[in-house]
């Protein structure tokens, strides 16, 4: 029991540290970042493409107007196909009124096989707010499993310590067909 709490105190305050390696992955880049995940990107022409939509949540309320609970955000990009490339052509961040906040590729990347990016975004950035999202654009030359996209929000408030995952959703059109 102790080492759970031991490990929750630590968890929490790893959260709630201002993090100068966030800021210097920001400033770096995702392509030197995760050089040892990318490889070229392919020159065939792209056949199957995609977007993902991710609920994310850099900030909670806990109690209307009063007390708010802020949480890191970890966004994952997996590449789930084990031997063809994945083309990111975007990852996009919005905050609740749908405005962009930040973009995090200046061009096109090829993500190998089983291989995963990260975007993280530090307790302390409540950019985004309540409402906050990704929007992950794929392509790849030829067919290949759907990626996974999904993000992990970890924070807390007082002593209480929340960590949840938050799936991304593949963007698919809705609504009526005509006949």
């Amino acid at each position: 029991m102790c080492h759970i709490r031991n490990a929750a105190v630590l968890l929490a305050l790893l959260s709630w540290l201002p993090t100068a390696n966030a800021q210097a992955q920001r400033e770096a880049g995702l392509e030197q970042n995760f050089a040892d995940s990318l490889t070229a990107v392919p020159t065939q022409a792209v056949s199957v493409s995609g977007a993902f939509y991710v609920p994310v949540y850099s900030s909670v309320a806990m109690t209307p107007g009063k007390v708010r609970a802020d949480f890191s955000v970890t966004l994952s990009v997996h590449n789930a196909s084990e031997s063809r490339p994945l083309i990111l052509k975007r990852i996009g961040y919005f905050d609740t009124s749908g405005e962009l906040v930040q973009t995090y590729l200046k061009e096109p990347v090829a993500l190998k096989p089983f291989a995963t990016v990260e975007i993280f975004i530090a307790t302390n950035d409540v950019r985004g707010g309540t409402g906050a999202n990704f929007i992950v654009d794929w392509a790849a030359t030829g067919e290949i499993a759907e990626p996974v996209v999904e993000a992990l929000m970890v924070g807390g408030i007082g002593s209480g310590h929340y960590a949840f995952i938050s799936q991304g959703r593949p963007i698919r059109l809705a609504g009526n067909k005509k006949e």
